[in-house]
């Protein structure tokens, strides 16, 4: 792969295009040699962010970039959907000093996300959510 390789898969927004998100992204990390653990996080920061997408957001299609950059060793993931307009990073982060049967239903996934990821940005643009993740592995 070469410096800052993008490529793209563009799925039907429905929980079960989850697999092909996941293989898809998965086959390229492995090709930057990123390490397990991180391998992990990001597929679980990929359930968290897909499954909103196919089930919250009415989109029709959804789009993930991956690109690599192998001088920062930084990988970067960029959801693009046709849904309503949504930004997470806007949910208010959930109180986790209460036990899980107190806490409200919902905002952990996203808490997740921003907690494994070391940027989460968020646009609004052409008519389309557009969520940027990016983490060095």
């Amino acid at each position: 792969m070469g410096t800052n390789n993008r490529n793209v898969l563009t799925v039907d927004a429905s929980v079960s295009a989850m697999e092909s998100i996941q293989s898809f992204v998965g086959d390229l990390l492995e090709q930057c040699d990123c390490p397990m653990k991180a391998q992990y996080q990001i597929s679980v920061v990929i359930d968290e962010i897909y499954a909103n997408i196919a089930s919250y957001s009415g989109a029709s299609q959804a789009e993930v970039a991956f690109d690599f950059d192998e001088g920062s060793r930084t990988v970067t993931l960029t959801f693009t959907d046709d849904g309503k307009p949504y930004n997470p990073l806007e949910a208010k982060e959930p109180d986790t000093s209460l036990s899980a049967d107190e806490r409200p239903i919902g905002g952990l996934g996203i808490f997740i996300v921003r907690k494994t990821m070391d940027e989460v940005d968020y646009e609004y643009r052409e008519g389309k959510n557009v969520l940027t993740l990016k983490k060095a592995v």
